[in-house]
């Protein structure tokens, strides 16, 4: 009696196995299946609710081509999301099938599809790029901030030179970068493939980092212009420089020159075909915000209402939470965020006006003339004080997006499970620390993302890499993964090319200059070529592809080394970006996992239809060579095809000259280096793709709640 080929079984939420693979309610849907070459009797669909009731629903063998088998059911969705899974027979066999593969896996490994649920089509696998604006590129000194300008932290902050090191503190150190020097660039990010840019905050801030916003209204014009300034005469030494700021950051003609500059600056990168993400933090703003005005430069200009730090009277009293009700004026009790008095917490639940105020502001920047393309949400989890809150509150603040721009992608930071907070009415995606940038971290360096701590067997473990991926990308439903930010450093973490030194520091207690020593670039290209071939939003992280280096924050934001870039690196990463662009299958295809063991990972990226494409990327993390045997097959690879190699890097170098590699029984063997990837592209052929069709497409009248004659419910 002939057996399930388990290895043949196959079905994603990508497009290719669900269409259409977004859906509204009331909407029909086709479910595809796939199983080797006459290897079932029978396929079910089994649809799921969310009050624990099961449908079967018998599968029609729709196409069939030399390998594989294609069943097919539509169904019409209802308002919830839909919870499913597969059921196959054949001989005395049968075996369930879900997002984990085959095995009966417990109810969160189901297939899942929420219908109303979009995720902006262009962000969906999107090449993007982070900039850290003070230290990507300083194209107008006129804006810059000046020497004692303002006293930040007790300190006068200071300009610094664009090669001096970054400091442990580092806050008030300004290097120059702004808006002006991202236009100067926009040539350069096209090259190199980029497709959005996503800005670190840049609203009215007094830190270099700018999450501490002072007003959420404006564009700070120290990134942008300052027609009005305050140089006048009568103003003398230290106290003339210090009322710089006021002016600069309070004076309403400097704020809408702004303002008109920045929506020039989205209308000039959507020119050369680059959306703009930019940064929204709601869980906290600055001391130096004017509804608190701790430092009281809005008193001091005049023309705004009194700050909450002022006056027990002020308007924005409640939008803060003071532990002592007499401790007025200049109220010192207010909650900070992780006890900082420069970052005071918002109390939206005690505000509507605060909540609205926000929702507003959403709504602002995403609506011309500005037409930003999404927000980036900072510690999106924590902006109230309960979960229960939190979750009202993103579901409004999606409906105030979506509303102004449908097509406005909204990416939260988070760290854990996010899938209470990515059920279709809040956040699209995450930035993805648990489902990329920390198992590739450590597959490849055995190092955890800020360089705090290290933990050697898991270098080069491939089963733990799969396991984590697979683990953490099972928390998000496809439209999440395929927008997710696959970050290998950010503001945050240590530069992924320090992390290849693995070596465990800081920059309190190694130095500056060590975290540049012992790296491996080798490792760093295994690594971009792993970010650029897996599901997901690829994002660089500004000066990444030119060798930066840095430990955890502040170290990590050195300034882009212009004049001293790795020339070598940016070209490869140009070419790795170039072959995600041409290999149809690495921006939305299916993945499948071809080979787990000691210091090797293999997968496929494979795409059916009439842009099919088919690629394999093997990693190799040992320091000596491997032969590997791929079974290809598994991703539609036929005996006959031929292997392209597009791609081998190696510790010293890399190669994109084309050696072909012939399949053999539905396996391709291939030598890796030590310490090397490589990508390989299946050489389409017409008749490849073109599976004999059985019947035509099955399109019934199944109903979400009433099984149709012939299914079942149980």
């Amino acid at each position: 009696m002939d057996s399930i080929d388990i290895e043949a079984l196959f079905c994603d939420e990508t497009g290719a196995y669900r269409w259409p693979e977004e859906a509204d309610p009331d909407e029909t849907v086709t479910f595809y299946f796939r199983t080797a070459r006459e290897g079932a009797d029978a396929v079910y669909f089994v649809a799921h609710d969310q009050q624990g009731l099961t449908r079967r629903y018998p599968m029609k063998l729709l196409s069939r081509d030399e390998q594989f088998d294609y069943y097919s059911v539509s169904y019409i969705v209802g308002e919830e999301t839909l919870f499913y899974n597969f059921h196959i027979e054949k001989g005395g066999e049968s075996c369930e099938y879900d997002r984990a593969g085959v095995g009966g896996l417990p109810y969160r490994m189901m297939f899942r599809l929420t219908p109303g649920f979009h995720v902006p089509e262009w962000s969906k696998g999107a090449v993007m790029y982070q900039i850290f604006t003070d230290r990507f590129c300083n194209g107008d000194p006129a804006n810059d901030v000046v020497n004692g300008e303002y006293y930040y932290l007790g300190r006068p902050v200071c300009q610094v030179n664009w090669d001096e090191p970054t400091a442990e503190l580092d806050v008030g150190r300004f290097y120059g970068g702004d808006l002006a020097g991202v236009l100067k660039k926009l040539d350069y990010l096209k090259d190199l493939g980029v497709e959005a840019i996503y800005l670190n905050p840049v609203f009215v801030s007094p830190s270099n980092h700018k999450y501490d916003c002072q007003d959420y209204s404006h564009i700070d014009p120290h990134y942008t212009v300052i027609p009005e300034d305050a140089d006048n005469p009568q103003h003398a030494g230290s106290n003339r420089e210090r009322e710089k700021y006021v002016t600069r950051t309070t004076d309403l003609r400097n704020l809408r020159a702004s303002d008109r500059y920045f929506a020039d600056f989205v209308k000039q990168c959507h020119e050369h075909g680059i959306r703009v993400i930019i940064d929204g933090v709601f869980n906290h703003c600055g001391s130096f915000n004017r509804w608190m005005d701790r430092e009281r430069i809005y008193e001091k200009h005049g023309g705004y209402p009194i700050g909450a730090f002022i006056s027990g009277n002020s308007p924005y009293r409640n939008f803060f939470q003071f532990n002592d009700p007499n401790g007025w004026p200049y109220n010192t009790s207010y909650d900070g965020w992780w006890g900082n008095d420069t970052l005071p917490k918002l109390n939206y639940e005690a505000s509507p006006e605060l909540e609205q105020y926000i929702l507003d502001i959403a709504k602002k920047w995403v609506s011309p003339p500005y037409s930003c393309d999404g927000w980036r949400l900072d510690v999106a989890a924590d902006v109230g004080h309960s979960a229960e809150f939190n979750h009202h509150f993103w579901k409004k603040f999606r409906k105030a997006v979506k509303s102004a721009n449908p097509d406005a992608v909204i990416i939260a930071e988070h760290y854990g499970d996010p899938s209470d907070w990515l059920g279709g009415d809040e956040w699209d995606s995450v930035m993805n620390y648990d489902a990329f940038m920390e198992p590739v971290s450590w597959f490849l360096t055995g190092m955890e993302k800020h360089s705090d701590s290290e933990n050697p067997s898991l270098k080069g473990d491939g089963q733990a890499f799969f396991h984590a991926m697979r683990t953490n990308m099972f928390h998000m439903q496809s439209l999440s993964v395929a927008c997710a930010m696959n970050q290998l450093s950010n503001h945050d973490h240590s530069r992924f090319m320090t992390r290849t030194n693995c070596r465990v520091g800081r920059l309190s207690n190694a130095g500056f200059e060590a975290a540049g020593q012992g790296v491996n670039i080798g490792i760093f290209r295994q690594g971009v070529v792993m970010q650029m071939t897996w599901p997901g939003a690829p994002t660089y992280y500004y000066g990444d592809e030119a060798g930066l280096c840095g430990w955890t924050d502040p170290d990590s934001r050195r300034t882009y080394p212009w004049g001293h870039e790795n020339l070598e690196l940016i070209e490869f990463c140009h070419i790795v970006t170039f072959l995600r662009r041409e290999i149809k299958a690495l921006r939305r295809g299916s993945i499948l996992c071809l080979a787990a063991e000691q210091g090797l990972v293999v997968y496929g990226r494979f795409l059916r239809g009439k842009n099919a494409s088919r690629c394999v990327v093997a990693v190799n993390t040992d320091d000596c060579w491997k032969k590997v045997q791929i079974p290809v097959w598994r991703i539609g690879v036929r005996g006959s095809d031929v292997l392209r190699r597009r791609m081998l890097t190696y510790e010293s170098g890399y190669n994109v000259g084309i050696i072909e590699f012939p399949v053999a029984d539905g396996m391709v063997s291939i030598d890796l280096p030590p310490v090397s990837s490589m990508i390989l592209e299946a050489k389409p052929t017409e008749e490849q793709f073109a599976p004999t069709v059985l019947s035509g497409e099955w399109v019934s009248d199944y109903a979400g709640k009433i099984p149709p004659q012939g299914g079942s419910a149980r």
